[in-house]
C-alpha cells in the first residue's frame, strides 16, 4: 500500500510536513515551521520552553505525534522511552524555515537529503546563530542541556546532498530532485515513483524569476511522466500576474538610487541571492558599495564557495562589511563570538562613524533598523522596502513599527518587489504542463481556487491535516 499524509501546509502558507509510505518504507517531504500555527500561541517574548524538549510543540499540535520520528533525548525529557527510527529519510525542497526548521526535532538516525546549495545555506545559518531548539537542523546538543554540558560537542546529523536529475532509490521508492526557481538558491521539486504511481511535489516555485529556465526545465521533465498525484503550492493562487520581475526591481531601484543624495537602506531577505545580486548591481551602477551587516557575512562566506552561484565573498571589492556595536556598546573584540571574529580583520570592514553615506547601499531588515541610531542617516536618504506586503496580523504590526523607524529618520519610503511564488496564471501553466490525474492543493490559504485552473478531467483534493490518503 502507498499512502500520503499531510501534517502541515494544509490551508496555510508554509509549514510543509508530508509523510509518504510505501510498503514499509517511510519518507518525509520537508518538515518545516508553521509560522501561522506557532503564532497562535507564541510571540517574541513568549517562546517555547527550552527545557521541555518537544513537549510544548506536541501539546499545542505544532508537530504531529508520530511514533519513530523524534530524537531520543527529546522523548526522554518528556518522560517517554526512546523509539526505533521509523523513517528512512527526510527530503528538503529548500532552506526556508517553513520547510526545514523542524528537522531540529527529528530522530538522530534520519538522514537529511538536500541540494548542495541548501546545505551551504544551512551551514551559514548554523555558524551565525545562537543555538535554540527550533534551529538545530544540521546538529544538536542533547537535552537536558545543563550548564556543565554547554561545551559538549553537538551530535552531527547525517546529511546527503543530491544534484538535480539524480535518481535516489529507497526500496520501492525512486526520488528524482529537480532544480526550480524560487526566492532562495538551491530550491528543488521532486518526482517520486512509488509502487502504485508517480507523485510530483513542486516545493515553492515560480516562472517569472531570473532563473525561470530552471522551473521550465523541471516542467519539461514532468510533462513526459504520467503524474498520478501532484502536490502543488498555491501561495498566490488568488493573485493574477502583476508583471513584476527581478529585472523590473533592478530598474526601479536603480532609478531611485540615482536620485538619492544620501544613503540607501534596502530591506530584503538576504537569503534571496538573486535580490542580493540585484542590489549589488544597483550599487555598482551608482558608484556605491553594498554594505552588508556582519550577521549576513556568513551567507556570503558559504555561498561564495560554490562557483556556480557567482556569489560575492565577504571581502569582495564591491562589499562593505558593517560591524555593529555589541553588548558593551563598544567594539571590543571579546564582545563578538569566535565565529564573528573571523571577519573583523577584513580590510573592507566599516563602523557607523566611518560610513560615507552617499557611497553605501545598506542591506537591512526590520531587526537591523536599530543600527540607524548609530549610523544617523543624513537628509535625503532613501528606504527601499523590497519585500511582499504583510499577510498576517503579526507581520502587519511589525510593518507599522518599521514605518515608525522610517518616519523617525525621515527616510523617503519606496517599495519594489518581485515575489518568490507563481501567480494564478503561471500556476495554471504549471499544472497544465504536469497534467496530473489528481492535485493536492497545498501551501495556500485558498485551496478551493485550484478548481478554477486544473485541466479538465483532473480532480482537486483539498486535504485535511493528518488524514491518510491512499495512492
Amino acid at each position: 500500500m502507498v499512502a500520503l499524509t499531510l501534517y502541515g501546509g494544509v490551508g496555510e502558507i508554509g509549514g510543509n510536513k508530508f509523510l509518504l509510505e510505501d510498503s514499509g518504507t517511510r519518507i518525509l517531504l520537508d518538515f518545516g515551521m508553521s509560522f501561522g500555527q506557532r503564532g497562535l500561541y507564541f510571540e517574541e517574548y513568549l517562546t517555547p520552553r527550552p527545557g521541555n524538549g518537544l513537549g510544548d510543540f506536541l501539546e499545542l499540535g505544532l508537530i504531529p505525534d508520530l511514533k519513530g520520528i523524534y530524537r531520543s533525548d527529546l522523548l526522554s525529557v518528556i518522560g517517554r522511552k526512546p523509539e526505533e527510527c521509523g523513517v528512512q529519510a527526510v527530503f528538503i525542497s529548500h532552506a526556508h524555515a517553513d520547510h526545514v526548521n523542524y528537522v531540529s526535532f527529528l530522530h538522530e538516525k534520519i538522514p537529511l537529503h538536500c541540494s548542495e546549495t541548501s546545505l551551504l545555506i544551512l551551514k551559514a545559518l548554523d555558524e551565525a546563530k545562537t543555538r535554540n531548539i527550533e534551529s538545530e537542523i544540521l546538529n544538536f546538543k542533547e537535552r537536558p542541556l545543563l550548564r556543565k554540558d554547554c561545551r559538549k560537542e553537538p551530535v552531527q546529523r547525517k546529511v546527503k546532498t543530491f544534484r538535480s536529475g539524480e535518481k535516489i532509490k529507497l526500496d520501492n521508492l525512486e526520488i528524482v530532485p529537480l532544480n526550480v526557481d524560487h526566492s532562495i538558491p538551491g530550491a528543488c521539486g521532486f518526482i517520486i515513483h512509488t509502487s502504485e504511481g508517480t507523485i510530483l511535489y513542486t516545493g515553492d516555485i515560480r516562472l517569472h524569476g531570473t532563473h525561470g529556465e530552471l522551473t521550465r526545465g523541471f516542467l519539461e521533465k514532468t510533462s513526459s511522466k504520467d503524474i498520478d498525484y501532484m502536490l502543488c503550492e498555491g501561495t498566490r493562487i488568488d493573485q493574477p500576474s502583476d508583471g513584476r520581475t527581478e529585472e523590473r526591481v533592478f530598474t526601479e531601484c536603480n532609478e531611485k538610487t540615482m536620485k538619492t543624495g544620501g544613503m540607501v537602506v534596502a530591506d530584503f531577505n538576504f537569503k534571496d541571492l538573486t535580490r542580493v545580486k540585484t542590489f549589488l548591481d544597483v550599487a555598482r551602477k551608482n558608484g556605491r558599495k553594498l554594505m552588508v551587516h556582519l550577521s549576513d557575512a556568513f551567507l556570503l562566506k558559504f555561498l561564495s564557495q560554490n562557483p556556480e552561484l557567482n556569489a560575492p565573498a565577504p571581502d569582495d571589492e564591491n562589499i562593505l562589511l558593517y560591524i555593529p556595536k555589541k553588548g558593551s556598546g563598544t567594539y571590543a573584540d571579546e564582545d563578538y563570538t569566535p565565529e564573528e571574529r573571523q571577519f573583523l580583520g577584513l580590510e573592507n570592514t566599516v563602523k557607523a562613524d566611518e560610513i560615507k553615506q552617499d557611497n553605501a547601499v545598506f542591506c537591512s531588515s526590520f531587526y537591523k533598523m536599530k543600527e540607524l541610531i548609530d549610523i544617523k542617516p543624513v537628509s535625503g536618504s532613501t528606504f527601499i522596502y523590497s519585500l511582499s506586503e504583510p499577510f498576517n496580523e503579526d507581520m502587519a504590526v511589525s510593518f507599522e513599527r518599521l514605518k515608525n523607524w522610517v518616519e523617525h529618520f525621515k527616510l523617503d519610503f519606496f517599495q519594489s518587489h518581485c515575489s518568490g511564488h507563481a501567480p494564478s496564471n503561471d500556476l495554471r501553466e504549471i499544472v497544465a504542463t504536469a497534467n496530473p490525474k489528481k492535485l493536492f492543493a497545498i501551501h495556500t490559504e485558498k485551496p478551493e481556487l485550484f478548481r478554477k485552473i486544473v485541466p479538465e478531467g483532473a480532480g482537486v483534493l483539498i486535504p485535511k491535516q493528518g488524514k491518510e490518503y491512499k495512492i
